[in-house]
Formats: C-alpha cells, sequence, structure tokens
C-alpha cells in the first residue's frame, strides 16, 4: 500500500501503518533526507533477512537509523569522543558513523564484527516513524544493480510486494548518500565520501583521513 504523505490525513494513515508493520515484523519503505529506504525492525532477524532477501544479489549487512541521538548511547558500548563531537555537529544529517555495537545486543545484521552503522536521518516522516519503532535496519529501497529510488513509487516498481507500506514524500531532495566515518580504530576514516564534505568533517574532527582501502 502506497500512502502520499504530502497529504495531512495519508500522512497520518501511512505512518500509523508503516508503524503497524515495522512492530509486526514487515518491511517498509520511507524517505530519508539522501535517497528512500527500505527498512525493517533491527531487533527482528527474520524482518532483516526478509529485508536483504528483497534487495536480492549479496547486500552488505544494512545501517540503520534511529530517530533520536539518545538511541546512540543504548547501542554503543563506549563512544569515542570523536563520535560524539560529529553527531553534535552533523545529526540529525547525512552522516553514517561505524562504531562499535554493545555486546548484548539481540540482533543479526549479517557479519558486522562488532560493529555498526548508524545514522539519524533528517526527515521528519522518517523521524516520526523511527521514534516509535526505534532502531531500524535500513537499505537503500532497490533491488541489487538497480539505482537506488529516489520516490517510493520508484521504489514500489522495483520492490514490489515484498514490502508493505511505501510513504511517498516526493523525490528525494538531495540523492547523494551520507558520507559514512568509521570510528573504531585509533584514528577516524571516512570510508565513503557523500553529502558531507572532508573538510566540513575536519572542521570539527581535525585528524580524520580518508580511508586507503579500495
Amino acid at each position: 500500500m502506497l500512502y502520499d504523505c504530502r497529504s495531512p490525513a495519508d500522512r497520518d494513515r501511512g505512518i500509523a501503518a508503516a508503524i503497524e508493520a515495522v512492530k509486526n515484523g514487515e518491511l517498509v519503505v520511507l524517505p530519508t533526507d539522501t535517497v528512500y529506504g527500505i527498512g525493517a525492525d533491527a531487533f527482528t532477524p527474520y524482518a532483516v533477512k526478509a529485508l536483504l532477501d528483497a534487495k536480492g544479489g549479496r547486500p552488505a549487512p544494512p545501517p540503520v537509523l534511529i530517530g533520536s541521538r539518545h538511541t546512540l548511547d543504548g547501542l554503543v558500548f563506549s563512544l569515542p569522543s570523536a563520535a560524539r563531537e560529529l553527531v553534535e555537529a552533523f545529526w540529525p544529517g547525512a552522516l553514517t558513523i561505524v562504531v562499535e555495537h554493545s555486546p548484548s545486543l539481540r540482533w543479526d545484521l549479517g557479519d558486522t564484527s562488532g560493529t555498526v552503522a548508524v545514522r539519524m536521518p533528517l526527515h521528519p516522516v522518517a523521524l516520526e516513524v523511527l521514534r516509535e519503532t526505534g532502531p531500524m535496519a535500513v537499505a537503500s529501497a532497490n533491488k541489487a544493480g538497480q539505482p537506488p529510488a529516489v520516490t517510493a513509487e520508484a521504489a514500489r516498481d522495483q520492490l514490489s510486494y515484498s514490502v508493505r507500506a511505501y510513504l511517498e514524500a516526493g523525490p528525494a531532495p538531495d540523492p547523494v548518500p551520507s558520507t559514512i566515518v568509521d570510528l573504531t580504530g585509533e584514528v577516524p576514516q571516512v570510508l565513503r565520501q557523500g553529502a558531507v564534505p572532508l573538510e566540513k568533517l575536519r572542521d570539527v574532527v581535525p585528524d580524520i583521513v580518508e580511508s586507503q582501502v579500495a
């Protein structure tokens, strides 16, 4: 079912339907401040598997989106000071941080070696859903090898009936992927250049470097 969140009534119905679907272990497509994402409850293994199956191919472990900065403290055993500074500067927004997650968390996102990529998106619809569902595993809403969807309708064309609720909020305003920074080592590393440029990151964390891994 596709809900047009540009209409107030449809937005309320869509957000309620998406929250219910996630809590039932089903998949949803929602807008973010980059591209549209396909999401599932991060703590429901069969839902995360359904997400990966829907994308097809051999997708990497999905990042986790959260609706509040405070949620991060519950996911991470010890947050490096550089991570906290970057979060203060760029969240909500197009910055994904890779940190070591708390070993007590009961989730299975794939082979992550004890780390998780986390982001708080700057989109009111996404934040409204995430604040009710808690952390969600979210990947770009497209089949493997296809371009990321910049509308929910484009996502539906690719993902069809594998998704319970599609939340349409119009074309993605800035379909540049998020910048990914790895904070698990001694020196913060940019793993993927994206919407937040390196110079802005260095204004906050001067010793950040570009990853040398091809």
